[in-house]
């Protein structure tokens, strides 16, 4: 009985030895966003303000527990935002090169 109480003790002080870093929300959204997941989530953020602050509760939550892992991109992101009912839209531009200068379609348009 005693061996298995300084088991626990030892197990328990190697755990407090370890330091344990307590990242901020965006910090640990960061670590599992990659590529247009962070345009992606600021437009969320932006058009449906108090729905995503409680997303990023749970998020957070999910990626401190280790649940939630692996990199998401921003079609994935862009995708599971859309199953909960939130149509984010996002700025397009629409580009070619036309004379070696990238332009827009607007510049088309015009003329230019």
């Amino acid at each position: 009985m005693l061996e298995l109480k300084r088991k626990l003790l030892l197990k328990q002080a190697e755990k407090g030895a370890e330091p344990q870093e307590k990242l901020g929300p965006k910090a640990s959204l960061d670590k599992v966003f990659v590529g247009r997941a962070r345009e992606v989530w600021n437009a969320a953020e932006s058009q449906y303000p108090e729905v995503i602050k409680r997303l990023k509760k749970a998020l957070v939550e999910l990626v401190e527990k280790g649940d939630l892992k692996g990199p998401v991109d921003g079609e994935q992101l862009y995708s599971f935002l859309q199953r909960l009912g939130l149509n984010v839209r996002l700025e397009t531009k629409i580009r070619y090169i036309e004379g070696g200068q990238l332009k827009t379609i607007e510049e088309k348009l015009r003329g230019e």
